[in-house]
């Protein structure tokens, strides 16, 4: 729903015809810099990958040597790769788009005379768009009617302070990309996408690439030095076989057979899947993942500082009770007619924006409407106006009619208008008891105050100005129902709760409490905070579960000492004075309804309902994926092993049949591992106790040798058993063909039960069976359908130079494939015995 937004009744905006032309004049408000997607390019990409290379070296060295039957199958297998890379890359692709366009701010526009709000790209040469504080200015175009406008340009210019600007002053152009600070404008677009300011810098700033993060720096490394030893490894088997057999092809066709085994090249499209996959999948429970390297550092959040107001609270915002100074009583809404009570509502009332925004201003207005017996407001425009600013803040404005008459209020925190009033110390101490006893319930306060200046010269300070006292507005936010059980989950994932907020001591303890977050008596002011040096601050902030009087230098400084005291932040934020602190974070999160667009800018994550539960989502997701990325990684390298030593070692044992796996028996396996590896694995659910560990450390990856050494010793196990069968076989006889099935089926059974196995290092193979993942049901089916067609149908048994099985053959591979695998599960049962969660 648009908000209601008072603007000049002269002013109507475009009507659809209009805005047709427009668009047709001058297109859409979209930058054409930025590349477009073509099918046919990113195919033409996917053939330049380094196994899609081999595949075509080896199909050419077939037709060579005359093989045709193996050489159509590399086609094939060509074919089926791509197919299997293309549909990942795509399924990543609309993952991603879909994220992007979610992620499209949304501008609010006057059509029609009605306000409506459109995605920006929809914006026309010459439609009215109204920007907010908070929001960014979408379009170039020329100021028309203002209140209190300033934007930051830095952007553009470089310059970090604001500059006002108004329909009254000389510049009164705005620029897209540029943020507004402060106040109201409505502005006529002049121009849009490419012909702005700042779509003329063009590719510079469209084309910014996202640094890696740790783990995909290390996965590089990794698949860089995997490739380096199968090069090597590569031309050792080449020249060995060459210095055997004198034959160039065949050696030539040994050595890439060897290399394709080596190439872990699903490591990287494995993350590229999980990461898109992932954020998609976020996206459909109403978490919006803007960067997605976040993705990554969720399930390590260590700390999450929180806001109070609409993230632990409801938003609502109601007015609860009015406290008339000049009574000295509190009224409740039964009596908000009464003269004394009237005059504070109507006094907040003229203290907040003509154009509400804010829930309490919102509030205030609509309360005004209701008890008041004129409405004034049309009568009175804003002649002068100080905008919300101190430590705690304070906000004046200044209306006049036509007749000159004034009126001067304000409002903001009960300390500041305290002190410009010039009470004496006992009325001041009667006021703190109220506000003591109030705050005590969790009620949020304002005071609001009036003056009778009458110069036309007004000081540069609102303080300045003579202020009455005229009472306090008491606001309630009732906690949200579902927050106890939110803070208790963030509690059993070992995740500290930190409530970071502008709101005062009593009223954040007391919500707090109502919360169930822990030490809520642990309190920190902000002027407190900045007041100590690094150590005493570091110190203070573990100490303390409530930061309150919170600015934005305040926030900014809690995130970078947690920062440096190697916590993983997440900072919740909505307002234009979060973003540092969002910014700063390593994982800033804005809220979707109430936040702001500099606020949903500077953030990793954006929460579509406002609801902190979705965080909960979001880091169990987190948890989930890399931990589903590990398993794959794992299992990728656990299955290369033993490919990798039975295509090499029989040849450089000199065993009787070293050519026992050919590429065409590579490549299937491949084609199998392929889909296992990122598809199959990204679909596993959440294993049950994910949520009750502790976050793990952000630096640590799986990829280090201490991570990896199960995996080698997987590995090394199933090679083992593999090797077994051979010996076995070749010892009773066996022919190469036989041998080479015995081998074959062995190494195909072990990966099956490699699959299921590695779906949790922790619970047993039967505990894991009961989690529903039907691709890893297909895929292993298929698996096996595969098998038993290469097996047992003559053609393609003599394709792959096997032969059939008795029932006796067959179950001795299933045996030594279940003895070198499922010897896992007596660790897992030991580390279970020792583990109590």
């Amino acid at each position: 729903m648009p908000k209601e937004i008072n603007i000049p009744q002269n002013i109507q905006g475009l009507t659809d015809s209009q805005v047709l032309a427009s668009r047709a004049r001058y297109g859409s408000n979209e930058q054409s810099h930025k590349k477009t997607y073509k099918w046919w390019v990113s195919l033409l990409e996917m053939l330049q990958e380094p196994m899609l290379l081999l595949l075509i070296a080896v199909a050419i060295i077939y037709f060579v040597l005359g093989q045709n039957n193996e050489a159509y199958f590399m086609l094939a297998a060509i074919v089926a790769v791509s197919g299997i890379s293309f549909f990942q890359d795509n399924r990543s692709r609309k993952a991603l788009e879909a994220l992007e366009k979610l992620n499209e701010p949304l501008s609010t526009v006057l059509r029609n005379g009605v306000v409506v709000p459109i995605p920006t790209r929809e914006i026309v040469v010459t439609d009215i768009v109204i920007a907010e504080e908070g929001n960014t200015i979408n379009a170039d175009g020329e100021i028309i009617h203002s209140n209190d406008f300033s934007v930051n340009e830095s952007s553009l210019t470089g310059e970090a302070y604001s500059v006002f600007k108004s329909e009254k002053t000389e510049i009164k152009t705005v620029y897209s990309g540029t943020l507004v600070a402060s106040g109201l404008a409505v502005y006529r677009v002049t121009k849009i996408g490419n012909a702005t300011e700042i779509g003329k810098l063009g590719t510079s700033l469209l084309n910014i690439q996202e640094q890696p993060t740790p783990l995909q720096l290390q996965i590089e490394k990794f698949v860089k030095a995997m490739a380096i030893v199968g090069i090597v490894i590569f031309i050792l088997v080449w020249g060995v076989y060459f210095w055997k057999t004198r034959d160039l092809l065949t050696s030539l066709l040994k050595g890439l057979t060897l290399a394709m085994s080596i190439l872990p090249e699903e490591i990287p499209v494995a993350f590229t899947t999980f990461m898109a996959l992932g954020s998609w999948r976020l996206m459909k429970e109403g978490v919006i993942v803007k960067k997605i390297r976040t993705v990554e550092t969720l399930g390590s959040a260590t700390v999450i500082c929180t806001d109070k107001t609409g993230t632990l609270t409801q938003n609502k915002m109601s007015l609860q009770s009015v406290y008339a100074f000049s009574t000295g009583e509190l009224y409740e809404k039964q009596n908000w007619n009464k003269p004394e009570a009237q005059a504070v509502i109507t006094t907040a009332m003229w203290a907040s924006e003509p154009v509400p925004f804010d829930p309490m201003e919102i509030t205030l207005h609509h309360e005004y409407q209701k008890t008041t017996r004129e409405d004034l407001r049309r009568d009175f425009s804003m002649f002068h106006e100080y905008p919300l600013e101190g430590k705690p803040p304070m906000m004046t404005h200044v209306f006049q009619n036509l007749a000159g008459k004034r009126i001067i209020a304000a409002k903001g925190s009960a300390e500041t208008i305290l002190k410009v009033c010039g009470l004496n110390a006992l009325q001041k101490s009667q006021i703190n008891q109220t506000m003591d006893a109030l705050a005590a319930k969790g009620y949020r306060i304002l005071a609001v105050a009036q003056s009778a200046y009458s110069k036309d010269n007004f000081p540069d300070n609102q303080q300045q100005l003579p202020f009455d006292f005229i009472g306090l507005v008491v606001f309630y936010d009732p906690p949200k129902e579902n927050i106890t059980q939110v803070i208790q989950q963030f509690y059993d994932a070992g995740i500290q709760v930190k409530v970071i907020t502008g709101d005062n001591s009593a009223t954040t303890k007391a919500i707090a409490t109502m919360a169930g977050i822990k030490k809520s008596d642990t309190i920190l002011e902000g002027q407190t905070i900045m007041a100590m040096n690094e150590t005493e601050k570091l110190k203070a902030i573990h100490n303390s579960t409530l930061m309150t009087r919170m600015f934005p230098e305040a926030k900014l400084s809690v995130v970078n000492m947690l920062k440096k005291d190697h916590q993983i932040v997440a900072m919740v934020g909505d307002g234009v004075n979060d973003g540092p602190a969002l910014k700063a974070s390593h994982i800033g999160i804005a809220m979707g309804k109430k936040g702001t667009e500099i606020a949903k800018t500077a953030a990793d994550l954006i929460l579509v309902t406002d609801d902190l539960s979705k965080m909960i989502v979001a880091v169990a997701a987190g948890r989930r994926i890399y931990t589903n990325l590990k398993k794959a990684i794992q299992y990728i390298v656990s299955i290369h092993i033993p490919i990798i030593l039975t295509v090499s070692l029989p040849l450089f044992l000199g065993w009787i049949y070293p050519d026992i796996f050919t590429p065409v028996h590579v490549i299937f396996l491949e084609l199998v591992m392929g889909p296992m590896c990122s598809i199959v694995y990204e679909n596993e659910p959440a294993e049950k106790n994910s949520m009750l560990q502790m976050p793990r450390q952000l630096g640590s990856t799986f990829l280090s040798l201490k991570e990896m050494l199960l995996s080698i010793v997987q590995g090394i196990t199933i090679t083992v058993g593999i090797l077994f069968v051979y010996q076995w076989t070749v010892q009773n006889g066996g022919s190469e063909n036989l041998t080479r099935t015995m081998v074959f089926t062995t190494l195909v059974f072990s990966n099956i039960i490699l699959s299921l196995v590695n779906r949790s290092f922790y619970y047993s193979v039967f505990t894991s069976l009961k989690n529903k993942n039907n691709m890893m049901v297909f895929v292993n089916g298929i698996t096996l359908v595969m098998l038993g067609i290469i097996v047992y149908l003559a053609p393609v048994a003599r394709f792959f130079e096997v032969v059939p099985l008795t029932v006796l053959e067959l179950l001795i591979c299933v045996a030594v494939s279940s003895v070198c695998v499922l010897w896992i599960e007596i660790w897992k049962a030991y580390k279970r015995s020792k583990t109590i969660l």
